[in-house]
């Protein structure tokens, strides 16, 4: 499905900072923020009784969700290109990375990071993992890549956390992580997931949208293999530098009574005392 205009015009002004009417959003628009909505990209602020406002949560994210549904590096030129009559194949191609501004995936695959070298097999053939900063390993034929069965599997869902991932190396002294990068989105991770027998561990904001992503995303598939990452200090850390925005404008898509994981139930009550919610980039040094 092709991004159109009006549904790029209405992203466009969120990442300038503007928020828009939910009840205008229709047709194409309302499957393309719908499905940002649940990826907590895009949140939603109820004001009165009835009127609800979206915007932009995060932009990089964005960027990313562009990228890798619709082929889109640059979102103004492409608004500009199809608002034009005509537009030259190659021109086309540098847009939306498709000479006919269809979506398109460029790549398979995800994102891995560490903190040491960990001796994984790719392809049938030894491949070791080793953290470089400043840059991170891309692995496109996922389906032949196995790692270690005493490694866990550690998700993170803020682009910024996954690229400073050594600053946050403490919290993670108890176990021998591999990290995945929730972006670019595609089911390319869960299925990897799901044929491998490794614990995984979800790393993500402490709110409800990323209690959302963790329960419809990974949950659903994983069962008792998955675990919601709670660290230690996540009380004092929420009460002092949580947003209350982000408990005023989130709510809970799943049944609550149904869940059974004890650090969910941990955060869920702080999340309830303090009326607050905590961005996971506190841990980055971001906030």
């Amino acid at each position: 499905m092709k991004l159109s205009v009006t549904t790029a015009e209405k992203i466009a002004l969120m990442l300038e900072g503007e928020k828009i009417v939910l009840s205008s959003v229709r047709g194409n628009a309302l499957v393309v923020i719908t499905a940002m909505l649940e990826n907590g990209i895009i949140k939603k602020q109820i004001k009165g009784r009835s009127k609800a406002y979206l915007f932009i949560n995060d932009k990089e994210a964005t960027h990313f969700f562009l990228k890798n549904h619709y082929g889109i590096d640059d979102l103004e030129r492409y608004i500009i290109a199809l608002r034009q009559d005509e537009v030259n194949r190659a021109e086309a191609v540098s847009i939306a990375s498709d000479s006919k501004l269809k979506s398109g995936r460029t790549f398979k695959g995800f994102l891995v990071n560490s903190l040491s070298p960990i001796e994984c097999t790719l392809s049938n053939q030894l491949f070791i993992l080793q953290s470089q900063p400043g840059a991170f390993t891309f692995i496109y034929d996922f389906e032949k890549f196995i790692p270690p069965e005493d490694v866990t599997i550690v998700g993170i869902e803020n682009p910024f956390n996954f690229r400073y991932i050594e600053l946050q190396k403490e919290l993670f002294t108890d176990i021998k992580p591999l990290f995945v990068s929730r972006y670019p989105q595609t089911k390319d991770l869960i299925l990897w997931l799901q044929n491998i027998p490794n614990k995984y561990v979800h790393f993500g904001d402490f709110d409800y949208a990323g209690l959302n992503i963790y329960i419809n995303t990974y949950k659903v598939y994983l069962k008792e293999r998955s675990s919601f990452f709670l660290p230690p200090n996540v009380e004092v850390l929420l009460s002092a530098k949580g947003n209350r925005d982000l408990y005023n404008n989130q709510q809970l898509q799943f049944d609550e009574a149904k869940v059974d994981e004890r650090d969910i139930l941990k955060l869920l009550s702080y999340i309830k005392k303090y009326k607050k919610g905590l961005e996971q980039e506190v841990y980055a040094g971001s906030i």
